[in-house]
């Protein structure tokens, strides 16, 4: 286990080494540094990062809204009484390096990410690979609540990530996404901090606005009795002139990293799974 933590880290540490007039224009086409088709239409597959970068000097605005539980019903309006809303601004410096920031509800917490490309699918070369780094502060935790002192290294949180996807076809692409990610504070008191998961995921596409995505993580050393699961999200990609929707069903409510992979709650066998939609606007400078 400490060898595959110790090459994810080696592949994934260096954090800053690289760096439309419609967003419909940049779907399925190649980047100014792509040597194919992008591989998915969104930032995101789901919950986890594809491996699409924005471009350069191009400034992204999403809005992601997770629902609470639909399992209520009516009584909480399928889960609408209880949104978590992230709001996350990323810039292109490079077609290679992204820089991000954004605000979650959950736990209402703030992060910081880059995402930078090592290198792109092509005739000679199988795979797309990038990285992904993201580091997270929990402003909710309270000292009386938890009964014990809070230090800075309790709210804070990071998450190193190497995505590798596969364009198999014009309407089939996958996505493997071998990931270590670090709580500074855990819920469940037996799961170490240091933790680390594999994300699987793919897209179909079903016309030229329309895929269908979905992706899985696995946790790979989670405490035994814990009462968190392994997300699993099923949603599509919807484009229109100047904005991408993606709208997706989860047993995961948090939406960045560290928060999904950790600590998601929901059970698709009995319906307590999360309502949600991300809304992206572009603007170039």
């Amino acid at each position: 286990m400490k060898k595959i933590l110790y090459l994810v880290m080696l592949l994934g540490m260096p954090f800053m080494v690289f760096s439309q007039d419609d967003l419909l224009d940049a779907i399925d086409k190649t980047d100014s540094t792509a040597l194919v088709d992008a591989a998915f239409k969104g930032l995101k597959i789901v919950n986890f990062e594809s491996t699409k970068l924005v471009n350069e000097k191009e400034f992204y605005f999403i809005v992601s809204h997770r629902f609470g539980s639909i399992k209520n019903g009516l009584d909480d309006f399928f889960g609408l009484d209880f949104a978590n809303t992230r709001l996350h601004f990323i810039y292109g410096f490079s077609d290679g390096f992204n820089l991000s920031i954004a605000r979650s509800s959950f736990n209402k917490t703030y992060d910081v990410s880059g995402k930078y490309r090592f290198v792109q699918q092509n005739e000679k070369f199988p795979v797309t690979v990038v990285g992904y780094s993201q580091i997270a502060f929990n402003t909710l935790l309270d000292e009386p609540v938890l009964q014990q002192e809070v230090t800075m290294g309790d709210r804070v949180s990071f998450t190193q990530q190497v995505l590798i996807s596969r364009k198999l076809s014009e309407d089939i692409s996958v996505q493997i996404m071998p990931t270590y990610f670090y709580e500074g504070y855990v819920d469940y008191a037996p799961q170490d901090n240091s933790q680390l998961a594999l994300g699987l995921g793919g897209r179909v596409k079903l016309s030229q606005r329309l895929s269908l995505n979905l992706d899985y993580g696995w946790h790979l050393n989670r405490a035994d009795g814990s009462p968190f699961v392994n997300p699993l999200s099923i949603g599509v990609d919807i484009e229109t002139g100047g904005h991408v929707f993606q709208l997706h069903f989860t047993n995961a409510q948090p939406t960045f990293e560290s928060g999904f992979l950790g600590n998601a709650v929901g059970d698709w066998g009995d319906g307590n799974i999360y309502f949600g939609f991300n809304l992206s606007r572009v603007f170039n400078f």
